[in-house]
């Protein structure tokens, strides 16, 4: 009990401590506007370089002056001189302060500068004695007067919870969540490039949107109060998008927010980036080459190379991804040959067997998908490309002519996860409106994540939709997996989060 009585004292007092910090800061920020220095009075500040450009470019810049400006992170004070390390966008760089370069005056002020203020300083490129590439300052300008104190004495910020709540500290002081949000907006850009480098448009669709459809999720809900009507956030990019094919543009594209209502975990973010293209003339055949190489080619240009590792596996993107039908990876894991199983019933005795739990509403499709979930999605490791699902979970692909049980419809799997879903898309508006009524069946049962009719995007199938080809990419798992990122939470800036 003591030791605990201890612990906590221990805690209070740093607390304490912590909070007469804060307080030193604002007396600090008082006594500048008393003096007529307010730096939250300061305007701009005529930057040259970034620290990388001080560094790479040494020989060219050596004795030249230059401006950085960026966050103090650290501060060495030896008297007359003074070393600090200035952090901005693109690294840390350090400066030389010296009070006979700047003047007593101004020295004096830069020993009250604390860590985590924002400074601006003009001076010289020069190697110090230990070979460090520095900034011999001339003149230092305080530019933001810092309110709170950096966590941990600067070290870095360890409270995962505190890191997504306050992600801009979280970038402060952990240089490689920076590297990580640099790499996903790379990853972005290279899609983009990819797809206009393939005649693909991006377009804009939607988030507000009478009904929900083009995905099996849970919508949120909200209302606009002007046309007093209840709306959905979208859940899916397609239909939208199809109705564009239906109109004459050939190949379109989309990366943007959708939003699910369903639980948070590490592959799970109630809002989450997506992204979904649709071709026409082509088959689920072709968006599974468009998809490899997209992934290919875009951890090329952001990694500079397609071998990467991820949960502790080597994985090769530059080798071909494997193509097998879900029906022959569940026999190969789970030893049930599907194409011998007669019905539903059958399926779901060998359900029982297996311990798979099912619902009554089931069909033999959907126990087909029960049974990949259970065996087959953990041993995917190396990219593989699940072929052909069944139609009862498959509400908006082309049925297989020569088996109309199953749909032209793929998703890729990596290291367990699923990271791509595509279809041929279904173009029969007749076999498309049957479809919808049995998703209107399924929510009647209770399923809310069933799809809800679409009578206009019916219209738009009746004025005739090539044949096309459909994909759907995660960005935010494409971003985990190049980046090596545990959490989904670890790729979103801002993930949702249980407000205090």
């Amino acid at each position: 009990m003591a030791e605990q009585n201890e612990n906590a004292q221990e805690k209070e007092l740093t607390q304490q401590e912590l909070s007469e910090q804060i307080l030193i800061r604002r007396d600090k920020l008082a006594q500048l506007q008393a003096e007529g220095k307010n730096p939250f009075e300061i305007v701009k500040f005529d930057m040259t370089h970034h620290s990388d450009e001080v560094r790479n470019g040494f020989e060219d810049l050596e004795g030249k002056d230059v401006a950085i400006a960026g966050r103090l992170m650290s501060k060495r004070i030896m008297g007359k001189a003074s070393f600090c390390n200035i952090q901005d966008r693109n690294g840390v760089i350090q400066s030389y302060v010296s009070r006979n370069d700047i003047g007593d005056e101004e020295y004096a002020a830069f020993k009250k500068f604390d860590i985590g203020d924002i400074v601006g300083i003009k001076g010289f490129v020069f190697r110090t004695k230990t070979g460090e590439i520095s900034v011999h300052a001339k003149e230092v300008t305080l530019l933001t007067k810092s309110l709170q104190v950096l966590p941990e004495k600067f070290h870095g910020l360890k409270d995962q919870e505190l890191r997504y709540r306050q992600r801009y500290m979280d970038l402060i002081v952990n240089p490689e969540v920076r590297d990580t949000f640099i790499k996903r907006s790379k990853i972005i850009s290279e899609i983009r490039r990819f797809l206009d480098g393939r005649g693909f448009l991006e377009v804009e669709t939607p988030v507000l949107q009478t009904i929900a459809g083009g995905a099996s999720a849970r919508p949120f809900i909200t209302h606009h109060n002007t046309l007093d009507i209840d709306m959905y956030c979208r859940i899916a990019l397609e239909l939208p998008l199809k109705r564009l094919i239906v109109g004459g543009f050939e190949r379109v594209y989309e990366i943007g927010r959708v939003f699910r209502n369903e639980g948070i975990s590490v592959r799970h973010n109630p809002e989450f980036t997506l992204m979904e293209l649709y071709q026409a003339y082509t088959d689920y055949n072709g968006m599974m080459d468009i998809t490899e190489d997209m992934f290919r080619t875009v951890a090329e240009n952001v990694l500079g190379t397609t071998k990467i590792q991820y949960g502790g596996h080597d994985l090769d993107l530059g080798q071909p991804f494997q193509r097998k039908t879900m029906v022959e990876l569940v026999k190969e894991y789970a030893g049930v040959d599907f194409d011998a199983v007669k019905n539903t019933e059958e399926a779901k005795a060998l359900a029982k067997e297996r311990h798979i739990q099912f619902e009554d509403r089931h069909a033999k499709g959907d126990i087909l998908s029960l049974f990949f979930e259970e065996f087959v999605e953990k041993n995917l490791i190396q990219p593989t490309f699940v072929i052909d699902y069944p139609v009862e979970i498959s509400p908006l692909s082309k049925r297989k002519p020569e088996n109309p049980e199953y749909t032209d419809r793929f998703e890729l799997f990596i290291v367990g996860r699923e990271y791509a879903n595509a279809y041929s898309e279904l173009n029969d508006p007749i076999d498309q409106r049957g479809r919808f009524e049995y998703q209107e069946m399924l929510r009647a049962a209770g399923d809310d994540e069933a799809n809800m009719i679409d009578e206009d995007f019916l219209t738009a199938l009746e004025y005739g939709m090539p044949p096309t080809g459909g994909l759907g990419v995660g960005i935010d798992r494409f971003v985990m997996l190049l980046t090596e990122s545990v959490s989904i939470r670890d790729v979103i800036l801002f993930p949702t989060m249980r407000p205090l």
